[in-house]
């Protein structure tokens, strides 16, 4: 069966939980920050990392080998200042207008466990084959902008940047076999965020 080719990279999927337990679409809602009925003057895209930050709100998290995240993005709800209607949709816009006295959710996935499909790239969105060895690494972010036609994110993994450090963001759990273009050449992968840097389980506070 011919599988599709991965021209470039999409954010962080949530496929599902360290030792194989399913990801059953767990996720919790997180305030993002207002002022004046204007929402974080940063667009935020599904698949992006995000992270808590002081106020109990959340913002995107764009470290590269310094994220510490609490989860990945995976949509947004908030009541539109013009229509007054509860609008969901795939990213956050920046400096998103709210109707007064509603605030802006996001909807995050925060387990620690959770098991997540990246593409490898090299450079920016240049997406690049690493082999079997990877598995085990940590590696960098690669934090490019996502789309705002599409709403998803383009972050993807740095492969210029695999390491035992354990400050790196990401560890490289195992490959993608059903879209490998050799016989050791991947450009999919299966990572999660690391103990030392998910706020979750690093001992250090927002």
């Amino acid at each position: 069966m011919a599988y599709p080719t991965v021209s470039a990279p999409y954010g962080l999927k949530p496929v599902n939980l360290i030792g194989g337990q399913v990801f059953a679409g767990s996720t919790r809602l997180m305030e993002i920050a207002t002022s004046n009925n204007v929402g974080y003057a940063t667009s935020i895209f599904y698949g992006d990392l995000v992270k808590r930050v002081g106020g109990g709100t959340i913002e995107l998290d764009n470290g590269q080998t310094t994220a510490t995240p609490c989860g990945v993005f995976l949509g947004v709800q908030f009541t539109n200042a013009s229509t007054g209607q509860v609008q969901q949709q795939q990213f956050y816009p920046a400096s998103t207008a709210v109707k007064a006295g509603t605030q802006i959710f996001a909807v995050v996935a925060d387990d620690p466990d959770t098991l997540f499909q990246v593409v490898s790239c090299n450079a920016t969105t240049v997406v690049t084959a690493m082999g079997i060895t990877a598995i085990g690494s940590n590696v960098a972010l690669i934090q490019n902008v996502g789309s705002t036609t599409t709403g998803n994110s383009a972050v993807a993994i740095n492969t210029t940047t695999l390491a035992t450090t354990p400050a790196l963001p990401i560890r490289i759990i195992d490959v993608v076999r059903d879209t490998a273009t050799g016989a050791d050449a991947f450009v999919e992968f299966i990572v999660k965020i690391n103990i030392n840097t998910h706020q979750y389980t690093t001992p250090t506070g927002v």
